[in-house]
């Protein structure tokens, strides 16, 4: 089979791997579609992701399809399933499983970021990362599951209430999903800031009640304009100068969420006073701890909207310059196409 393999930082290949085998509790997914994360760039970049990566290794964590064949042990997943795949396979046994906090699980095993994931036109995965779908749905919007599952985890963090004011740092794919689930929350005003115009024009589409041009406008003075104190910002680039943004524009007893993904050796410059005046909370959010399931209900239900964030289909055959080619960073959601007959 084909595969997009990471050899290195900033080294990328498309091979012909041998085939996968089958555990007994394990499933073959005939990859659909596999979208591509900014945690797929960090690693690419050299510069790791959610745990540590040892190339060579097939990356890709959002992914839908359709399962080709089933392990003897397999009980609930069948060949012809549509299905999309929780990435994180917990050991459910730890200090932290068997306390309500497996994202920190110390054995845990990530499909694309330890183990071979879904940029390849099949992936094999535990069956409890295996969850079945709709055959209505699309795998694009399948395979958005994760990143929404995220999103989730990051929204639940926040605590929005009915009538908070929230503010989004950020319209790329992330920062237009939470925009639209803070609004399902409950927020009554939502406003989005980001530099493109294409972005911001999506962002009024899907919800956005105002959007700013931070490089042509003055952040703090344009949000006072339509807010008397914001409740909650979540920081959607992962820079630390819009970290040290969301700080400052944060109201009186709010939530700031570091959601973006940085560098690991990143710093950030505080000034405790500030936090400590406005009581603002720093919340981070780390992957996507029992929302898997509540995101494909999402999903399915049709209460976000997800196609509107796709950007770009690219055949597994073209898929290196993703990576390779930086302009694609400024675009929505790129989609990596495995099937050649779907």
């Amino acid at each position: 089979m084909k595969a997009l393999v990471y050899e290195g930082p900033k080294k990328i290949e498309i091979k012909d791997i041998p085939e996968l085998e089958v555990g007994q509790k394990e499933v073959l997914i005939k990859v659909e579609y596999c979208g591509v994360c900014g945690t797929d760039i960090h690693i690419y970049n050299g510069e790791g992701g959610a745990f540590d990566v040892s190339p060579p290794l097939i990356m890709g964590h959002e992914m839908a399809g359709i399962v080709e064949k089933v392990g003897s042990q397999v009980m609930d997943i069948q060949p012809g399933d549509h299905v999309t795949v929780n990435p994180n396979n917990m050991c459910g046994e730890c200090y932290f499983c068997l306390n309500q906090m497996e994202q920190f699980c110390t054995r845990s095993v990530g499909t694309g970021t330890t183990n071979h994931g879904g940029f390849a036109e099949y992936c094999c995965v535990n069956e409890k990362q295996v969850f079945k779908l709709n055959k209505s749905l699309s795998f694009i919007e399948a395979a958005m599951t994760e990143p929404v599952s995220c999103c989730l985890h990051g929204i639940d963090l926040c605590q929005i209430k009915l009538g908070d004011q929230v503010v989004v740092i950020g319209g790329g794919p992330i920062g237009l999903l939470m925009l639209q689930l803070a609004k399902i929350a409950g927020a009554s005003k939502v406003i989005v800031s980001e530099p493109v115009e294409e972005k911001r024009s999506l962002a009024i589409e899907l919800g956005a009640d105002v959007v700013i041009n931070p490089m042509e406008m003055k952040l703090e003075e344009e949000i006072q304009k339509h807010s008397k104190n914001v409740n909650v910002v979540i920081e959607c680039v992962g820079r630390t100068e819009t970290i040290e943004q969301a700080i400052s524009i944060a109201g009186y007893g709010s939530t700031v969420m570091m959601f973006g993904l940085t560098g690991p050796n990143a710093q950030v410059s505080i000034k405790p006073d500030v936090i400590f005046k406005k009581e603002i909370k720093l919340m981070s959010s780390f992957i996507n701890p029992y929302t898997f399931e509540r995101s494909v209900r999402l999903i399915e239900s049709g209460r976000i909207k997800i196609n509107e964030l796709i950007s770009d289909i690219v055949p597994l055959a073209d898929s290196k310059k993703v990576f390779e080619d930086s302009s694609y960073r400024n675009k929505g959601k790129i989609m990596v196409k495995m099937s050649t007959n779907s």
